[in-house]
């Protein structure tokens, strides 16, 4: 008995029609007026689980949208829920209608002009809806989803201008001047306008012509829309696959909420539009889109927020940071099959980790993400790191030195074919907000491109001046970066400063810098090729066998994930002043070392590296879930920022002064056997002299050595691409 005494006309839904609808149709049995009445009874009558009415709530605070869950229309009436999923076009505009039909009985009259009192103007209702259901592949949505409500994730990868949109279009007859309203399809869709015009011709006038409506832009009214490009979650891309991407259209009060790089989870409807007139093509294809019906941004640093964790997982994360050797068990979980390296691995933990954002009081931002370089001989193992932290990490994008430009890494502004207007595409650095960025051959880079990471790194935001668009788009990622010394492999008669090719501005950025070096050692040798045989013959590591399922990587992708979204910590006090007192004995150090070689560091130890310092401490704490980070944390760290930087900024300077006697005492010979041979001034290859002395029974690298040596006090000069040697006075 839907529609008693309203308009005090009793009607009834079902004596004509018994079986609902004239073709007996039972889904045709909510008619437009009752579901209209539905859902005002829905928006006025809703009850939230502690007793209150959150959507009257809502609309009356915000009176011009109001988010709608799903699930509540679910447990209101289901088959409201169902109409509005299997055809959400035909039953949003009520839901918006009864929408602004409830504010306006809610809200109080006001005093007109003339003192009476008045019902208040009240504007359209924007609906948006949000589910809680899983969301659908970019892949899997096709032709059955057609008008369907569909809820996907992603990544924004561009966004266009604001544009108005008609809603409704006001026509002008050339002809008789009589004017026609013509509602327009919401989303990407254009207005129908009629052929001919139904004015009647009196006697002796002219008929109107055919298509004789014009119209009329001033008159009609618009909302604003704008079109957004999503491409789908890097993690989600099958291997050796391109990634897809669909457009999205937004209007009203979803414009301008998404910049470049954000990750969101859009409900929409999956619509086509026909795309631009000129492109020759079948009639009958259509462009698909998705016109949003509600989207909300993921929360910071992982997909679907905080909130979906059970229990049990809560409980053994706690369970599992409380053991002793937590962070031991950890450290082994990550690259299982690669042997040694054991503070490599720790140093990455860190990086997987994090340490805490800060935000001060006047605006500053703190970065919390550890960056990390390792840099050394081909074959140890450094890609490898590389490729496992990109399956691991919750959010990594890998690119390599050679193949990545500044605006691939950055942020490029590209053109629209269609409208022909500029937009942003964000690059890796931006696609990667919240992960990491794995940039491997960190050395073949162009200069030009590598100084376009520098802002990323420290500030945590690339700006862009291009082509009359001037943004700042956020990157909060950390960098792992592997890189080959400039001759290939690290050679130990060099300085630091030869072997590293890289500028101190982009060095003092990376908060660990390991040297990672292919040591020729018997015994490591044997066991090294142990490891490698058994992984090959068993096709899994020796020790993978004993550990338990569970703790897998996938178990590992889940612990980071909860460490980062739930733990914070920060220093004790008793930590921040031993971190104080060990700082500047560093720095007096390295002061030390400077005074003593005439020569800087070639890793400078700056500001940068005490907050690197800090960070690496709360990040081992942040893996133990603890909120404070005590003296040992810091203890730990340093002993990881010694082994790394300082050793680093240390090596291979100096390399003649700690030889054993006897190699010494054979340099010192050799050198006076180069004098004996050169005169001041004259010049000889330096093939030849080699043979010279290796004839008298010298050993080749004692020869190349105390060159080297030479070079370095400035006694002796290369020329001709170093094949011959002049002696100098």
């Amino acid at each position: 008995m839907s529609g008693w005494d309203e308009g005090a006309v009793f009607y009834s839904d079902q004596a004509q029609f018994p079986h609902g609808g004239p073709g007996g149709d039972p889904s045709a049995d909510l008619t437009r007026h009752s579901a209209l009445r539905k859902f005002k009874e829905f928006l006025r009558g809703f009850t939230g689980p502690t007793g209150d009415f959150p959507y009257r709530e809502s609309l009356v605070h915000s009176r011009d949208h109001v988010t709608v869950a799903i699930e509540d229309l679910d447990a209101f009436d289901a088959e409201l829920s169902d109409k509005i999923r299997k055809s959400p076009a035909d039953y949003l505009p009520l839901f918006e209608t009864a929408a602004s039909e409830v504010l306006s009985s809610l809200r109080s009259k006001v005093a007109g002009e003339t003192g009476e009192m008045e019902e208040p103007v009240t504007g359209d209702v924007q609906i948006f809806l949000s589910s809680k259901e899983n969301c659908l592949s970019l892949r899997s949505v096709g032709a059955d989803y057609m008008s369907k409500l569909v809820k996907i994730a992603g990544i924004a990868i561009a966004a266009s201008r604001v544009k108005a949109k008609a809603t409704h279009v006001t026509l002008l007859c050339k002809n008789c001047r009589s004017v026609k309203t013509v509602a327009c399809r919401p989303g990407l869709g254009g207005a129908i306008v009629p052929r001919s015009c139904d004015h009647v011709p009196q006697p002796g006038e002219e008929p109107c012509p055919l298509d004789p409506w014009i119209a009329v832009p001033d008159k009609s009214k618009y909302v604003d829309l704008q079109t957004l490009k999503m491409q789908e979650n890097p993690e989600d891309v099958p291997t050796g696959e391109l990634p897809r991407n669909v457009l999205l259209s937004v209007d009203r009060h979803l414009v301008q909420t998404i910049v470049p790089g954000t990750r969101l989870t859009v409900v929409g409807i999956y619509s086509v539009y026909q795309a631009s007139a000129n492109q020759k093509g079948a009639v009958g294809v259509k462009q698909p889109y998705i016109r949003v019906v509600g989207l909300e941004q993921s929360r910071d640093n992982n997909s679907n927020g905080p909130s979906n964790f059970t229990l049990d997982e809560e409980m053994e994360f706690k369970e599992f940071a409380q053991r002793p050797d937590a962070y031991a068990k950890l450290c082994s979980m990550i690259g299982p099959s690669i042997y040694g390296h054991s503070d490599v691995k720790k140093a990455i933990a860190c990086l997987l980790f994090g340490g805490s954002k800060k935000r001060l009081p006047d605006g500053v931002r703190l970065r919390g993400d550890i960056h990390v370089l390792l840099l050394g001989d081909p074959s140890t193992a450094k890609s490898q790191f590389l490729k496992f932290v990109e399956k691991t990490a919750p959010i990594a994008v890998y690119t390599s030195g050679k193949g990545s430009s500044a605006a691939g890494l950055t942020a490029s502004v590209t053109r629209d074919s269609s409208s022909r207007e500029f937009y942003l595409e964000g690059g890796a650095m931006v696609l990667a907000d919240g992960g990491v960025v794995c940039i491997d051959e960190f050395d073949k880079m162009r200069p030009e491109d590598r100084v376009a990471i520098h802002e990323a790194m420290e500030q945590q935001t690339i700006s862009i001046a291009k082509a009359g668009i001037t943004t700042v788009l956020n990157s909060r990622t950390s960098v792992l970066a592997a890189a080959n010394p400039i001759a290939g492999r690290y050679d130990d008669l060099k300085t630091a400063q030869d072997n590293i090719d890289l500028q101190t501005t982009i060095l003092s950025r990376f908060d660990l810098i390991f040297i990672v070096k292919d040591v020729r050692m018997y015994d490591q040798d044997k066991r090294i090729a142990n490891h490698i045989i058994k992984v090959h013959a068993s096709g899994a590591t020796a020790s993978s066998k004993n550990t338990e399922a569970s703790e897998g990587e996938n178990w590992l992708k889940r612990y980071i994930e909860y460490c980062r979204a739930t733990c914070k910590p920060r220093l004790s006090e008793k930590a921040a002043e031993m971190l104080q007192n060990k700082y500047v004995e560093i720095r007096q150090k390295m002061r030390q070392q400077a005074h003593e070689t005439g020569r800087a560091a070639a890793i400078p130890i700056t500001v940068r590296q005490l907050e690197a310092i800090i960070r690496l401490s709360e990040s081992l704490a942040k893996m133990r879930l603890t909120t404070v980070a005590t003296p040992e944390h810091v203890e730990e760290a340093f002993r990881l920022f010694n082994v790394s930087t300082v050793d680093a900024a240390r090596s291979g300077i100096n390399e003649h002064l700690n030889l054993s006697p006897e190699i010494a005492n054979e340099i010192k010979q050799a050198e006076a056997q180069i004098k004996r041979r050169m005169g001041i001034g004259s010049h000889i290859s330096e093939r030849r002299l080699i043979d010279e002395l290796t004839r008298m029974g010298m050993n080749e690298s004692i020869i190349r050595r105390a060159l080297v040596i030479m070079h370095q006090r400035d006694e002796v000069e290369y020329k001709r691409e170093r094949h011959v040697i002049v002696r100098k006075a």
